[in-house]
């Protein structure tokens, strides 16, 4: 009995974009080709450039990082008081228990 040739399946990783050469009859892959990378610094101007704005851009968000652990107390603060105002609001029932429900 001869087994059934299935034609040879090429595909792209959704993760990484490599192309797959793959053989269903033995399952198996045959080829990876990662994908040709774009170099991202082409002059050591470039290289210059871009660690500057990386590191105004870390000193931004370190900022940001800042003013919220400044502001964290008064919100939680904030959210305490409101909670607290509700609960007192509310009326106390007394919690039903299961042999109540009898």
């Amino acid at each position: 009995m001869s087994e059934k040739q299935l034609p040879i399946i090429q595909v792209t990783c959704p993760c990484c974009g490599a192309m797959l050469t793959i053989d269903p009859t033995l399952r198996a892959v045959l080829e990876h080709k990662l994908p040709v990378k774009p170099q991202l610094v082409a002059q050591l101007k470039d290289a210059a450039r871009l660690v500057e704005q990386e590191a105004v851009r870390r000193q931004e968000r370190y900022q940001q990082i800042v003013e919220a652990e400044k502001n964290k107390g008064k919100v939680l603060d904030k959210k305490f008081q409101e909670l607290l105002k509700r609960a007192k609001e509310e009326p106390l029932e007394k919690p039903l228990k299961d042999i109540d429900l009898d």
